[in-house]
């Protein structure tokens, strides 16, 4: 089966899927737009306009703008993705093989779409949890500087407080994510012994909350939410090729021995990236 070479690519139907299973699996895919990105990275150039534009009367001298323009740059960083499963995979079927595929680019999907989660929220390696020099000053904690403290019993209202926020930057807050814990206690929030928002009861979360998209989501955790124009202010994409190796022998992922255990790995790369392309449009909840 000519897709199981080493440093081969998925199969294009499997690739499909996993960028379409990316959307489903990550709050900032969920709340903003994906961006074309090359292998090599881009820069995407930010236009601040300060000053307002002037009265000019008939022969008068027109004033100079303050505007500025400022490159962000959206650099793709690797991440991995590996699992184990018995040898006998090299010598099924090719449809047998498909549905192994198949059920790592489930997987696979979901660790990437988290992983962006985690990597551009808070700045970590999603497999340790820890903070990455790798992406150092690119994460929303690192970088978004307004911020709300977090009171339990008024969960809505720190919310409505960082929209102000954002607001008072001169941005629109499209969207809001929130952690598991934060959607509990709207939840619980009662005014004259009824809910106040029923929409969130029972693990449930409503695709919208005002004017804006919403998503739940445990990679929120650490904070309580984030407020903010993640249509227009955060960017991410995904440099367009996975290739796939299937390996037989060593040990390459420091789980024993593969012929003494009668598996293969089968490894999958990806190149992501982002770029919040001012901190002023979001605000966090913490």
């Amino acid at each position: 089966m000519a897709v199981l070479a080493k440093g081969n690519l998925f199969p294009a139907q499997i690739e499909r899927e996993i960028f379409s299973k990316v959307k489903g699996h990550s709050t900032l895919a969920k709340l903003s737009d994906q961006e074309a990105l090359p292998f090599v990275g881009k820069d995407i150039f930010t236009f601040n306009f300060s000053s307002d534009v002037s009265i000019v009367g008939e022969n008068g001298e027109k004033p100079a703008g303050d505007a500025t323009v400022v490159p962000v740059s959206m650099q793709p960083v690797k991440v991995v993705y590996q699992m184990r499963v018995s040898d006998e995979f090299m010598y099924a079927s090719d449809e047998y093989k498909i549905n192994v595929l198949k059920s790592f680019a489930d997987g696979f999907a979901k660790k990437l779409g988290s992983g962006l989660d985690k990597m551009a929220f808070h700045g970590v390696n999603p497999a340790t949890g820890t903070t990455s020099s790798l992406i150092s000053g690119k994460s929303f904690d690192t970088l978004v500087t307004n911020s709300v403290t977090y009171d339990e019993s008024k969960a809505d209202e720190n919310i409505d407080d960082a929209v102000a926020l954002v607001e008072s930057a001169e941005y629109e807050s499209t969207g809001v994510a929130l952690s598991p814990a934060t959607r509990g206690a709207i939840a619980k929030l009662t005014a004259n012994g009824a809910r106040k928002y029923p929409e969130f009861a029972f693990g449930a979360t409503p695709n919208t909350l005002g004017a804006m998209s919403l998503d739940t989501n445990a990679t929120v955790n650490t904070d309580n939410a984030i407020v903010g124009d993640f249509k227009n202010a955060f960017k991410w994409g995904i440099a367009k090729q996975l290739p796939m190796d299937i390996i037989e022998y060593g040990n390459p992922d420091g789980q024993g021995d593969l012929k003494a255990q009668n598996q293969v790995v089968i490894r999958s790369e990806a190149y992501i990236g982002w770029a919040i392309m001012d901190a002023d449009a979001f605000a966090i909840v913490k």
